[in-house]
């Protein structure tokens, strides 16, 4: 299945921040026109999307593997450690995806906004010349030495 299928924490905010359905997003996202704010957007939501779907998976691997229904000499230790840490990995990225999306989202201009340029004024520019430098008095004299 597509990222662009996959449900994610962070959707309805997606949605409510460019004003389009996920769909209508990524289209545009692939766009020649598309800002720089939505294809990060995009790409954060999709790499969102997978690392959700990790935790999902580890926790419910561990939910089977702690099944009350389960026989106690299937347990493993080792298993246990190795999916605690997998676990581990996938929401610390999931926390950091989410963290930068919502950091984007922040910064971001409101929708229909168009940049602001500092203005500029246009100032009269002086051009001078100075006179051409005099020679000192004693230019080219070589000096005496002394004995």
């Amino acid at each position: 299945m597509s990222v662009v299928h996959k449900i994610t924490s962070q959707d309805e905010v997606l949605v409510r921040a460019f004003g389009a359905s996920l769909s209508e997003l990524y289209t545009q996202a692939a766009g020649p026109e598309a800002s720089a704010a939505l294809t990060r957007a995009v790409e954060l939501r999709s790499w969102l999307a997978v690392a959700e779907e990790q935790v999902a998976r580890v926790r419910d691997r561990i939910h089977d593997a702690t099944a009350a229904d389960r026989d106690m000499g299937e347990l493993s230790a080792e298993d246990l450690r190795f999916d605690a840490q997998w676990l581990e990995a996938a929401l610390s990225a999931r926390d950091g995806y989410a963290t930068a999306l919502t950091g984007l989202l922040n910064t971001m201009p409101p929708p229909g906004a168009r940049p602001v340029r500092p203005v500029q004024l246009a100032q009269p520019r002086l051009i001078t010349t100075l006179p051409p430098a005099s020679a000192p008095v004693r230019a080219g004299a070589v000096r005496a030495r002394r004995p």
